[in-house]
């Protein structure tokens, strides 16, 4: 039997479902449009419909997102047999680079289905019925329509240009403005036909299983970094710095071994790690720091990695701590408000909502945020057959404009691979 409808003081009446250990492809299951992802090595969530939605920006977007979701899950009546970080209500969200000057955007699925250690369930807005028996009976097919010939076209910055940019960044860090800064650069691509969502978070997700594969609002891609994730009291997240191409036989691990040992890639991550930690720290009665980075080996690239985790007291929700700790040297620089400042001033685009936040939140707090890096916007126009691509590189004393140029360039890759027949 359904659950009845709700009252005017409801919000909505939310009803988890285990479905035991089936093994349906979670990212076959979201439709073309409107789909909602945060997957991991086939585990995760996907969601589609829409519920309620929350567009926001301004300087206090992250607390009024939170008091929005909190008073919504407040008047949520719940029926969670499942009990597990991810079911009963979900939001997804896509967080702007500035929350304050550009929109976020949070999202209440209609239907969600998840996965965790095995086990998989659903979360339906409303009548449980119909939709439970959907995920329980199909497996829907994905398209591998042919989408074309893809064109390739500058973003707002063509790669000179770009050079340019970060030959006077260095300057101003050798000056002794800042130590670091993040300048990132786009890329347009149109294809003959429109560009199925699904056909690229599938090959995302088969290419890079250790990243984070997400879809908010049609921003879509997969992230290495993840931002923070909270379970309960417990804190924890991947800080990314420092990057170098893959080779082929020897060359590769050269290319590593060059890596760890790089004083100006150990800096970057440094500056990245810190700001991380100095920024959560006030939180945590107790935090876990690595002292060194380990290798992140992707297909197309490595990383310095750095995974940290530590101990949450008081009562600051995930959105409060996310505005706490967001930008990161990683996708910024340091010291972060002149590192911002500079990259209004050389970078010469709106980042929108790339290497911002981007993940979920659950009515108990739990959540995970990665950083959506590694990503590709659909614009819409020409009947979908447009994307807007991004990369970005961490700018130090030393760093060459060329070498920088080339790593966007392998970052680009990724997205370029999945897109193309």
């Amino acid at each position: 039997m359904s659950p009845a409808a709700p009252s005017p003081a409801t919000a909505a009446v939310v009803t988890t479902t285990a479905l035991g250990n089936r093994r349906t492809p979670l990212l076959t299951l979201v439709p073309r449009d409107g789909a909602l992802a945060w997957v991991r090595r086939g585990e995760g969530l996907v969601g589609w419909g829409e519920a309620d939605r929350l567009e926001v920006s301004g300087p206090d977007a992250l607390a009024t997102a939170a008091a929005w979701w909190a008073d919504r899950c407040a008047r949520t009546e719940v029926h969670d047999p499942v009990g597990v970080p991810g079911s009963g209500p979900v939001v997804f969200a896509s967080i702007a680079f500035d929350p304050a000057a550009s929109t976020s955007v949070f999202v209440v699925p209609e239907v969600v289905v998840g996965r965790r250690d095995g086990a998989t369930w659903v979360t339906v807005t409303g009548d449980a019925g119909a939709e439970e028996r959907a995920v329980v009976e199909t497996s829907p097919a994905v398209t591998t329509t042919s989408i074309g010939q893809l064109r390739y076209a500058d973003g707002s910055l063509d790669p000179a240009t770009w050079c340019g940019a970060v030959e006077a960044a260095v300057a101003r860090i050798d000056a002794g403005a800042l130590d670091k800064v993040v300048l990132a650069r786009d890329l347009l691509v149109s294809a003959d036909e429109p560009i199925d969502p699904r056909r690229l978070l599938l090959r995302l997700a088969e290419r890079f299983p250790d990243c984070w594969t997400f879809a908010v609002d049609d921003l879509l891609g997969a992230t290495p970094e993840l931002l923070l994730r909270r379970t309960g009291d417990q804190l924890s997240a991947r800080v990314l710095a420092g990057t170098t191409p893959r080779g082929a036989g020897a060359e590769d691990e050269r290319l590593a071994t060059a890596l760890q040992g790089s004083a100006k890639d150990l800096a970057e991550h440094g500056y990245a790690v810190r700001s991380l930690v100095d920024a959560l720290r006030p939180y945590c009665d107790e935090m876990d720091v690595p002292a060194g980075p380990s290798l992140l080996t992707l297909p197309n690239v490595r990383h310095l990695a750095t995974d940290v985790r530590g101990h949450q007291h008081g009562d600051a929700d995930l959105l409060e701590l996310i505005a706490a700790v967001h930008p990161t040297a990683a996708v910024c620089g340091t010291p972060r408000d002149r590192a911002a400042t500079l990259i209004g001033e050389l970078e010469g685009m709106d980042r929108g909502r790339y290497a911002g936040p981007v993940g979920w939140l659950d009515s108990r707090g739990d959540g995970e945020f990665g950083l959506a890096l590694r990503c590709a916007q659909l614009t819409g126009a020409e009947g979908g057959r447009q994307a807007r691509l991004f990369a970005g590189c961490g700018i130090v004393s030393g760093s060459d404009a060329a070498a920088e140029l080339a790593e966007t360039q392998a970052k680009f890759a990724a997205v370029q691979t999945a897109l193309e027949d």
